[in-house]
């Protein structure tokens, strides 16, 4: 992918904040730590583009990064730390539900769990809510230098039987550090954008 221009346009959480629609979106959610800002950053081939916070769970907005003008990533809050209190939860809950519910420009949405690891709890639910509204959900298995190639086939088996994954949903490990999978995962990004009508290629 040429990256030609990149924008963080936005912080959102209520929707009179989001974008106007009809410039496609994919989103991108994960468990906090998981290393989504990393992967944006390694996809757009920027170091710092997007933000990341330094104290975990605190993250509590919609961040809409604009690329080349033709396409949104939507960085999703995330989930999962253990001290957010629960009247953070809630809140939390309440800014992906108004998000998911009716945002016809979204096209996907890639959920980040860390390959090293069975995916929780956690994972497991926004993986099922992600399904229950009707979205395609590709997995992205991060952090997959931290293990051997050999590896690989073991832990996405493990990925795909906790969350009960369908046979044709993919799960792509990549590693923002050796920037392996970033290819094969701006192919899934664009050929979801395509599959819903889009007109957005690699070059």
């Amino acid at each position: 992918m040429k990256i030609r221009s990149t924008e963080i346009t936005m912080s959102a959480v209520n929707k009179s904040q989001y974008p106007p629609e009809g410039i496609p979106e994919i989103a991108l959610v994960g468990r906090s730590n998981v290393g989504k800002s990393s992967i944006v950053n390694t996809l757009l081939n920027r170091r710092n583009f997007a933000r990341t916070s330094q104290t975990p769970g605190k993250t509590r907005t919609i961040n809409f990064y604009l690329i080349n003008e033709e396409f949104y990533f939507v960085d999703l809050p995330g989930y999962g730390y253990a001290r957010v209190a629960k009247s953070e939860k809630q809140k939390w809950g309440g800014i992906m539900e108004r998000y998911l519910e009716d945002r016809d420009v979204l096209c996907s949405i890639f959920l980040l769990v860390d390959i090293r690891h069975e995916p929780t709890e956690d994972d497991k639910l926004m993986y099922e809510w992600l399904k229950h509204y009707g979205y395609n959900c590709a997995v992205v298995a991060t952090k997959s230098d931290k293990i051997s190639r050999g590896q690989y086939q073991k832990h996405i088996s493990i990925i795909r039987r906790k969350l009960q994954m369908a046979a044709e949903e993919k799960v792509i490990p990549v590693s923002s550090l050796k920037k392996t999978g970033v290819e094969e995962l701006w192919n899934e990004i664009i050929a979801q954008y395509n599959e819903h009508g889009y007109e957005i290629t690699l070059d």
